[in-house]
């Protein structure tokens, strides 16, 4: 029997669909409290590491770096060849017959090899193996990225309903006064327009709460982008509050010697391979013999067959290409590296002290709000209210304490928001490796 599209059956069988489906999608850490999806921080960074493509696309530079490496070990391979002579000659054709060994061609048969010098060989696995250490250094840079755009936008998820919340709360405080408005108007203790004000300040109220709530599924989207969900559309809410981790610590500064940011790390990398690029390129100025060994088989007509062992060694000339072209841009390459090395250290310096005194200021400010204007607000708040209420205040005051209330009341989820987001910067900025755990994979 088919089931009426109004039925609560029909809408409860829809509303399981839907939400098996996230969760498929989305992967186990999503959990259902009846039909409402919900995601710890924890969980969202648990999904992202496991899913997000630009952290894919940086581990997959691993492999590619190690596939260098194995390019770098291979010898190159040795070259046979077969050549024949005096074809056509007075004498090819014998009495014994016309097979190919008895006729009286030159028939040579050889094998030659390259063989490397100069430590051309050593340098080019030096700078590939330069080459694996960056790539797992950007690796964990990648992830350090990821985990502080994922705090972030869930951050800023938290701090985007809140303010909706916010805004709601205004509007609902600012309804009860309509209410009362109401009443006085209709016993001639308060005019008209006075009446239609505080409606209108109302309405703001809450068409600004309605702004802020599409805000924060916007919010929620740019989470699930980060977690590569395939259709993202905010269909979730947090668990985490935003006071919780406005007052999450930081991490210490990493002690471990050695231990530096990812970044760094990569940059030292490159500076290694890019060096190791240039002894390489130098050393192409030696050039590289070629060896042969071969055999020289000639039946000489009817006569006995001659048949000798031939050895062999060639080399380029260095007299028009010393390779001054290749060494000239690995200098540069040096060059290059060195400064970007400088420059990511420097910027590592200044994202710490930049996130130390964020923290700091961001705290204070928070521990103001929260201890000393936030309570004044509520109390004045209230105080207007009541005496509105009871003829003992204007409209001014009244919509100017509700105001100063829900500024008052933003700006702590401002400070809350800016909080969070700051211990996560310095999170991130003291995330620290040493050489040895970036190629232990640690």
């Amino acid at each position: 029997m088919p089931l009426n599209r109004n039925s609560s059956t029909y809408r409860t069988r829809v509303t399981c669909t839907v939400a098996a489906l996230f969760l498929l999608i989305i992967g186990p850490a999503l959990v259902t409290h009846g039909q409402t999806l919900t995601l710890t921080l924890e969980e969202a960074r648990r999904i992202a590491f496991d899913r997000n493509w630009d952290l894919l696309a940086a581990k997959s530079g691993i492999d590619s770096a190690a596939a260098q490496l194995i390019i770098a070990k291979e010898y190159p391979n040795p070259t046979g060849s077969l050549s024949a002579a005096q074809i056509g000659s007075g004498q090819a054709g014998t009495t014994a017959g016309n097979s190919i060994l008895n006729r009286s061609y030159d028939t040579i048969a050889a094998v030659s090899q390259l063989v490397e010098i100069a430590g051309k060989r050593g340098d080019r696995q030096e700078a590939a193996r330069a080459g694996i250490a960056g790539a797992r250094a950007r690796f964990h840079d990648a992830k350090r990225s990821l985990d502080q755009g994922v705090t972030k936008a869930y951050i800023a998820a938290l701090f985007a309903e809140e303010t909706y919340r916010n805004l709601n709360q205004s509007s609902g405080y600012l309804k009860k006064e309509v209410e009362a408005a109401k009443r006085r108007f209709e016993v001639g203790d308060l005019s008209n327009s006075d009446e239609k004000q505080i409606e209108v300040a109302a309405e703001q109220f809450e068409l600004e709460a309605k702004t802020a709530k599409a805000a924060a599924v916007q919010a929620r989207v740019a989470v699930e982008i980060l977690l590569a969900v395939a259709h993202p559309r905010g269909n979730w809410i947090a668990r985490d509050s935003l006071d919780k981790l406005a007052r999450a610590p930081s991490t210490a500064p990493s002690k471990r010697p050695g231990a530096k940011r990812p970044d760094v790390l990569a940059a030292e990398s490159d500076l290694r391979a890019a060096k190791a690029n240039l002894k390489l390129q130098k050393a192409y100025r030696i050039p590289d013999p070629t060896f042969s060994v071969g055999t020289e088989h000639y039946p000489q007509g009817n006569s006995v067959p001659t048949n000798t062992l031939n050895f062999g060694v060639s080399f380029p000339l260095p007299i028009w290409n010393q390779n001054g072209g290749n060494i000239k841009a690995a200098e540069a390459s040096v060059d290059q590296s060195a400064i970007a090395l400088g420059k990511i250290k420097t910027q590592a310096f200044a994202d710490l002290a930049n996130a130390i005194v964020e923290q700091d200021e961001a705290r204070n400010r928070l521990r103001t709000y929260e201890e000393q204007t936030a309570p004044k607000s509520a109390f004045t708040r209230g105080a207007v209210a009541y005496a509105y209420e009871h003829g003992g205040a204007t409209l001014v005051d009244l919509l100017e304490a509700e105001r100063t209330d829900n500024t008052v009341r933003l700006a702590v989820s401002q400070a809350r928001n800016d909080t969070a987001s700051a211990v996560a910067d310095l999170t991130s900025a003291r995330t620290a490796f040493t050489e040895a755990e970036i190629n232990t994979g640690k």
